[in-house]
């Protein structure tokens, strides 16, 4: 079969829907606390249009490259290093509403751990594609590979950033299996993970309440289960077809960052459940495509990146929807492409380059 002339257009349609709802209604969600907090209610809209232009510049761009330019060390252990600087120098930093997540260059924010995921990626493509018929030895390639990822799950929590730490150790989950790992090691992982979480999350108040405020959230509808309560009020009184653009209510200083975690609330209750289902099927478009790019791409180094990339935006997607209906305990991990965050938005749309890239050259 001849090679596709031109990137997967379903991925870079859907890409671009996704940025241009995720403008939508970060304006709604957020024009009245922009406007109580700095005096104009286009301010958090216009930074994040900023970083979407930037972003799908970049994606255009990576769009352009081979992504066979990326295989090779140079490259991989320098994003790797890089990376891992930034996450420790946030530590020697101020910290941020209670977080060592951000670095800062005068007006300029970044947070290190959005680049960890493609990092990882990154890594693991170029280092199982150097072993293809090994994965299953775990002294001389699964340890080595999984190095990085612990590294950075360790470093992430410790900002604290479980949400993102989780997300990191699914998408290497992903990778690895799609690799040909033996299931048996992934259930060791698991395993072993059981009493760090326990002590991450237990041993930790506001993690804890957050479990709690999951298992019952009426038991304390004023304290830890306020967040949660108002998150299902909001998706409730949506109906079918939505208050309508910029009507809801509970955007207004009852759901906690309404423009950020909690945005398919906002979604879900003033575009009701067909504006909500029409985001999730947005979603599902892309990991259709996503799915279907890695089954035609021969080249291993180049599927190990298609399976990172998808898994890595849909991981995402289903953790914060799952989070708004109230399925999983608070996690603070962002909706991409919609919730507002120019790190986030940026370096997914990056990423998404390198994706149809791929895409264009596969079989």
């Amino acid at each position: 079969m001849a090679k596709r002339v031109s990137a997967d257009r379903w991925l870079f349609t859907v890409t671009l829907l996704l940025v241009f709802v995720g403008l939508v209604m970060v304006f709604s969600a957020s024009a009245v606390m922009a406007k109580e907090r700095y005096g104009s209610g286009y301010t958090f809209v216009l930074r994040q249009l900023a970083w979407a232009a930037t972003g799908i510049l970049a994606m255009v761009i990576a769009m352009r490259i081979d992504y066979r330019r990326y295989k090779h060390p140079a490259v991989v252990f320098s994003l790797l290093g890089v990376t891992s600087l930034m996450l420790i120098s946030v530590f020697l930093l101020d910290r941020a509403h209670n977080t060592h997540r951000w670095l800062h260059w005068g007006g300029f924010s970044f947070q290190p751990s959005e680049v960890a995921k493609p990092a990882l990626i990154l890594f693991l493509a170029y280092f199982l594609d150097s072993r293809p018929k090994s994965i299953n030895d775990w002294r001389n390639t699964l340890l080595p590979a999984i190095t990085p990822t612990v590294l950075f799950i360790v470093l992430i929590v410790f900002q604290p950033d479980l949400g993102t730490a989780i997300a990191c150790a699914a998408v290497t989950g992903c990778i690895l299996f799609v690799g040909g790992l033996d299931l048996r090691y992934l259930g060791y992982a698991f395993l072993a993970s059981i009493v760090p979480l326990y002590l991450a999350i237990f041993h930790v108040a506001y993690r804890r309440d957050r479990i709690l405020a999951f298992l019952d959230p009426y038991s304390d509808p004023q304290g830890r289960g306020f967040h949660i309560i108002q998150s299902l009020i909001a998706v409730s009184t949506g109906g079918i077809t939505g208050l309508g653009l910029m009507e809801g209510k509970q955007k207004l200083f009852y759901l906690p960052e309404p423009h950020t975690d909690f945005i398919f609330a906002v979604t879900a209750e003033e575009l009701g459940l067909v504006g909500a289902l029409c985001v999730v099927a947005l979603f599902a478009i892309f990991l259709w495509r996503g799915i279907r790019t890695a089954l035609h791409t021969q080249d291993m180094f180049g599927r190990y990146l298609v399976v990172g990339i998808t898994s890595m935006v849909v991981v995402q997607a289903f953790i914060n929807i799952s989070v708004v209906l109230g399925l999983m305990p608070t996690k603070g991990i962002p909706l991409p492409f919609v919730s507002y965050g120019g790190s986030s938005l940026f370096v997914t749309l990056a990423c998404v380059g390198v994706l149809l890239n791929v895409s264009k050259q596969a079989d």
